[in-house]
C-alpha cells in the first residue's frame, strides 16, 4: 500500500472529537478511518442507485442454487428445503 504525506488545516475540535469518538490512536489513523468510511458509504449510495435501473446482469436460477438447504421461519425454526430436480 503506498502512503501520501501531506499538510492539511483542520478544525482541531472536530479532529479530537473524531479522534476519541473512533477509539483510534492517532490523527492520520482517525482520517485514514473517516476517509475509509466515506468510501463505502458512497459505493453503497451507487449501489442503491443502481436497484430497479435495469443494470444489474446475472441469473437468479444461478443465485438460488447457492441458497441455503434450510429456511428460518417464525420463531427461530428452521425446516429443510425442498430441492427441486434440475430440468
Amino acid at each position: 500500500m503506498c502512503m501520501k504525506r501531506t499538510n492539511v488545516v483542520l478544525n482541531e475540535q472536530l479532529l479530537e472529537e473524531a479522534v476519541r469518538l473512533s477509539g483510534e490512536r492517532t490523527y492520520s489513523r482517525t482520517i485514514e478511518r473517516a476517509l475509509e468510511e466515506m468510501v463505502r458509504r458512497a459505493k453503497a449510495r451507487g449501489l442503491d442507485q443502481l436497484a430497479g435501473s435495469g443494470r444489474w446482469v446475472g441469473s437468479l436460477s444461478e443465485m438460488r442454487r447457492d441458497a441455503p438447504s434450510k429456511v428460518r421461519e417464525g420463531g427461530g425454526v428452521y425446516r429443510a428445503r425442498q430441492r427441486r430436480a434440475a430440468r
